[in-house]
């Protein structure tokens, strides 16, 4: 426990102001006020540019970057001590200046399958739209149902409830954690096994944002982080990180620790889902990231770079 001398008085806590986000800070409010309850702690609410644009896919405005970069402007200035965000929405390099601090526990990693009228992907007629804001998903249910029509979907967990509801879609994907987190795990029709859908990379953690200088912050934060998380988020990424992952990137990595080990599997594919190479690899906990980017060269050598290189004369990023 750090010396309570060292206790500052206030901490504020930047977040998004969606109802999910807002969950999330809440919860890290909760957790630090139960450790100091001689701290003041507050939650500053602010809208991103990926909350402000929801007309366009992620991957078309400049990815998951646009829900972070106004919470690191707050760190950097003072308006705000620690961010608290998604794992799934964090670039895969933190910039210059900042930490993560702490990887709390993580919630079910899986994705969900949600719908009104049918119980499962597999018995959705011929046709049938599907909506998702991921090229991860949408390349996976290309690939596994080619009959079916993917289309995108942006906007916040209630807006995309509503959407299904509306009968846009005869079904949605969206990550299990975040209905969970909001107590609307009743909307949740079947959850997709990994084997089905591969999460993206740290979904279901939640990850807390410093400025790397606020060594006070981080000892403080050491509680709140959950090193099995950390050692699978960490693997994930460091697989992500080799190859360019972003929005742009139909690609998704998943790491678990059964039994002692760590086990790690990934993937990249075309967006179409035409092509996908994938694969796993085991080793120890603490050996993630060098698991990570072993698993990463492993897919390269199998045609990773191949797949990347026609997303970036396709897209014309990087």
């Amino acid at each position: 426990m750090p010396n309570s001398l060292l206790f500052p008085q206030k901490i504020v806590i930047a977040s998004r102001e969606s109802l999910l986000a807002m969950w999330q800070a809440k919860f890290i409010q909760k957790c630090l006020g139960e450790l100091y309850p001689q701290t003041e702690i507050s939650i500053l609410g602010m809208t991103t540019r990926g909350d402000q644009i929801l007309d366009q896919s992620l991957s078309k405005i400049g990815g998951k970057g646009l829900f972070i970069k106004e919470l690191e402007q707050a760190l950097e200035d003072g308006r705000a001590d620690i961010a608290v965000h998604s794992m799934k929405d964090m670039p895969m390099n933190v910039p210059e200046g900042f930490r993560l601090a702490a990887i709390t526990e993580r919630e079910d990693p899986r994705d969900a399958f949600v719908s009104n009228q049918y119980t499962s992907l597999d018995i959705l007629p011929e046709g049938s739209i599907v909506g998702t804001s991921s090229l991860r998903r949408e390349s996976q249910l290309r690939a596994r149902f080619p009959q079916l029509q993917v289309q995108p979907l942006r906007g916040n967990v209630q807006t995309r409830l509503r959407k299904l509801d509306e009968g846009k879609y005869a079904a949605i994907i969206l990550a299990a954690a975040g209905l969970k987190r909001l107590e609307l795990s009743d909307r949740i029709t079947a959850l997709l096994d990994p084997g089905q859908s591969l999460p993206a990379v740290g979904q279901g953690a939640l990850g807390i944002e410093c400025r790397s200088d606020r060594t006070d912050l981080i000892e403080l934060l050491q509680p709140l982080h959950h090193q099995e998380t950390a050692y699978c988020v960490e693997a994930e990424r460091a697989l992500s990180r080799v190859l360019g992952g972003s929005c742009q990137v139909p690609l998704g990595a998943f790491a678990e620790v059964i039994s002692g080990t760590l086990k790690l599997r990934g993937f990249v594919a075309q967006p179409d889902g035409k092509r996908m190479v994938s694969g796993s690899l085991d080793g120890q906990p603490e050996t993630g990231i060098a698991m990570g980017q072993q698993l990463a060269q492993k897919l390269i050598t199998q045609g990773a770079d191949e797949i990347l290189a026609d997303l970036v004369s396709a897209d014309g990023w990087k």
